[in-house]
């Protein structure tokens, strides 16, 4: 029952799926954690695989860049494949004083710049949050000394583009990051009654240029981010 954008057949996504943007990124961490890793998507170079971790059904796929392209992928993994929850794993752009690069963030909602969630309750700012049991599932694995925030994030439409004073007041608000794509899949998870959590690597940070990740390191350093991701999608 191939989709626009996903050839799998039914049955071949786990009900829990992680998701970074990159499908590379989604390669290596299937053939991190499961052993038995099989590709079972590659439409337009997005790539999905599922396997076994640590004995439970587990699949990895891509989302591509931006909420529309994260916004298909999890509409059709939940709508066509019974998807129940997906985890994005991913990096961000640190915004609060006390987030510092190689932290980690476990986003309990999104706001947005986007228009993508005005018309989902008519007359009404919709803020998309995270399902509590898989926040509380990646917090609970979180070893003592080890930096993770839970909070806010904002996902943004533009990734250069930068309206004057936005990113001050968001911090002035608390919001900790910012990344393209957790507010579409919250408010995915939240139409169709599934679940839905980020949990980023911050790779940078919007008001401190002396410290940033390369992007040998974005590859290297978000095992932590990883580890707590995997916390949620299994519990």
């Amino acid at each position: 029952m191939a989709t626009p954008h996903i050839s799998a057949e039914p049955g071949d996504f786990a009900p829990a799926v992680l998701m970074p943007g990159d499908p590379k990124r989604a390669e290596r961490i299937a053939h991190l954690l499961l052993p038995d890793a099989r590709l079972v998507t590659d439409v337009r170079g997005m790539l999905g695989f599922t396997g076994t971790y640590q004995g439970k059904p587990l699949s990895v796929m891509g989302s591509g860049m931006g909420q529309p392209s994260a916004g298909i992928y999890v509409t059709e993994l939940m709508k066509f494949y019974g998807v129940q929850r997906v985890i994005r794993v991913g990096t961000t752009g640190g915004i609060a004083a006390q987030v510092k690069v190689g932290d980690v963030i476990i986003a309990t909602g999104a706001h947005t710049d986007s228009a993508m969630n005005n018309y989902r309750i008519p007359g009404v700012n919709f803020c998309p949050t995270a399902s509590y049991n898989l926040v509380r599932a990646a917090a609970d694995a979180v070893h003592e000394g080890e930096r993770v925030h839970i909070g806010t994030i904002i996902s943004k439409d533009h990734f250069y583009f930068a309206v004057p004073g936005q990113s001050e007041a968001a911090a002035a608000y608390g919001v900790l990051g910012v990344d393209m794509e957790s507010a579409a899949i919250y408010a995915i998870a939240a139409e169709y009654g599934r679940e839905a959590l980020t949990v980023l690597t911050v790779s940078d940070h919007l008001f401190d240029k002396s410290v940033e990740m390369t992007s040998e390191e974005r590859e290297s350093k978000f095992q932590l981010a990883l580890r707590l991701a995997v916390a949620a999608a299994l519990s």
